[in-house]
């Protein structure tokens, strides 16, 4: 058995570094379905759940019920996280992370057009869910919130021609059988 060790020094060159800025992060997330938003609950724990959002004028805005721990959580002031990931290897993963805060839109008008962008972002005239999903969020006192980022960091794999690997690679000896000559 082979004792060569394959030696892994990737050093961060123009392209291993993978951000996405700018109008590419605003695209990324406003394609996006879903957000992982992690509250603070009172006693310090962590609440993490999946929910729908949208992006307007670069804001971003999550419906949420009145009873729902987020929104009390947000309410309290209390610290947020939230990510927004695709991708399913190395080559592929895309995301965005977030840290801030919840501000509660009160403006009426704003939260008709939120409910209207939501309809078109996740459902279709004739969908079998859309009226359920409306009326239920109105029995349930749904309201958005705007997500206000303290800080945000975005990556995108995708950006680099190749992915960064070892420059040399020395196979283990139970693959050397399948080698070309």
């Amino acid at each position: 058995m082979s004792t060569q060790r394959p030696t892994f020094a990737i050093s961060a060159t123009p392209k291993t570094k993978i951000p996405l800025h700018s109008e590419k992060r605003w695209a990324y997330l406003t394609r996006s379905k879903t957000i992982r938003l992690a509250t603070t609950e009172e006693d310090g724990s962590i609440y993490l759940s999946p929910l729908w959002f949208l992006v307007d004028n670069k804001k971003i805005f999550i419906p949420i019920d009145a009873a729902g721990r987020h929104g009390r959580n947000g309410a309290a002031g209390r610290p947020l996280a939230a990510l927004v990931d695709d991708g399913d290897e190395f080559s592929t993963v895309t995301g965005v992370r977030i840290i801030g805060r919840m501000q509660l839109i009160e403006d009426k008008a704003l939260s008709d057009q939120l409910n209207s962008m939501l309809f078109d972002k996740y459902f279709y005239a004739g969908h079998p869910y859309a009226e359920v999903y409306f009326e239920m969020g109105t029995a349930a006192g749904r309201k958005f919130y705007e997500l206000v980022p303290d800080k945000i960091v975005g990556w995108d794999a995708r950006e680099i021609a190749a992915s960064p690997g070892p420059e040399s690679r020395v196979l283990p000896d139970f693959v050397r059988d399948r080698l070309l000559p």
